[in-house]
Order: C-alpha cells, then sequence, then structure tokens
C-alpha cells in the first residue's frame, strides 16, 4: 500500500505520517516541492526513532509522482470528495494521496479521479481534521479492509514485578491510640 503527501508544509506532521507509515507497513510518498527541509528537528522529532524503517520515496515534483504512478488510479482524500473512507474495496496496491495542509490537493488531481475521492464525515464543529489524523484514519481503514491485521496478536504486557508485601499495623501496635 502506498500513501503519499502533496508537498506537505508542516513537518511534526509528515513525521507522524511517517511513524504511521513504518506501523502499518505503508510506503510513503513525499510529493515536493516542500515547504521544508527533511532534516528539520521537528520532524526528525515526531518520527525520528522510525524514519530509518520507513519505506519511503521522494518526488521531486508532481510530474515525477504522475509519472510514477503510471495508470493506477489513486484514492484522493478530500472533504469534498463523494465517496465515505469506509467505502471502498481497498487492494494491497492501492495509493491514497492527500493534500496539502493549506491548499489542499490541486483542482485538476480533483477532476481527473473525481470519483475516487474520499471524505471523512465531519460530525463536530471542527473545518477539517489534522493531516496526521486524516492519514490515520483512512490508512488504518484500507489495511483492515486489505486483511493486513490478521492474525495480528498485540504483544503481552511486560509483568510488573511484584511489590514486597506490606504489613499494615495493628490499631494501637504503633504505640499510639487507636482511632
Amino acid at each position: 500500500m502506498h500513501l503519499a503527501l502533496y508537498q506537505p508544509q508542516v513537518p511534526p506532521n509528515t513525521g507522524n505520517i511517517g511513524r504511521l507509515c513504518v506501523g502499518m507497513n505503508t510506503h510513503l510518498h513525499i510529493i515536493g516541492p516542500c515547504a521544508f527541509d527533511f532534516s528539520d528537528k521537528s520532524l526528525r522529532r515526531a518520527g525520528l526513532d522510525y524514519w530509518p524503517n520507513l519505506t519511503w520515496t521522494m518526488h521531486a515534483e508532481p510530474e515525477a509522482f504522475l509519472a510514477w504512478l503510471g495508470d493506477r488510479q489513486p484514492y484522493l482524500v478530500s472533504k469534498f470528495g463523494p465517496l465515505r473512507f469506509d467505502q471502498p474495496a481497498y487492494v494491497e496496491d492501492d495509493v491514497i494521496i492527500l493534500g496539502n495542509e493549506v491548499r489542499g490537493l490541486p483542482q485538476e488531481w480533483h477532476e481527473r479521479w473525481r470519483s475516487r475521492a474520499l471524505h471523512i464525515p465531519i460530525i463536530g464543529p471542527i473545518r477539517a481534521y489534522n493531516l496526521a489524523n486524516a492519514a490515520a484514519m483512512v490508512l488504518s481503514q484500507a489495511r483492515l479492509r486489505v486483511g493486513a491485521f490478521d492474525g495480528y496478536v498485540p504483544a503481552a504486557l511486560p509483568r510488573a514485578p511484584l511489590a514486597p508485601p506490606t504489613t499494615m499495623p495493628t490499631p494501637g501496635s504503633d504505640g499510639g491510640t487507636p482511632a
């Protein structure tokens, strides 16, 4: 599965999405140009421990990404999409594209893949979801649909060391008077 960010502007969002992609075993694509350098401290802080494990590709400009995409039909995440994000029959090699935090996706991409635009319902009084949160919602649903979680068993909780037993003094045994 592939998740693409179109010209991201907020380093912590990109770092968190990188961490998400590591955990979801998903290839991250960054479509440039980006508003920040990938050595940015906040990007590293958000995904530092995980970035070396990330499978990712930097596409210098949209044309390079489109050349990589070829004839594939991606899903676009947009609050204007006709499909609710949990409705598609996702497949393992799907490409999901999220727009820029400020400008979203290019209008021509909306027109080109109109029938594959997804929305996440907003049922509370907000304008939009944070990019990293939207990525997590859609990618989790897509991975669930392709069976990526089938057979997954969470790690056992580590056992806390047993505390030595404590003895409670009996009333009056500490030299005081019972209450």
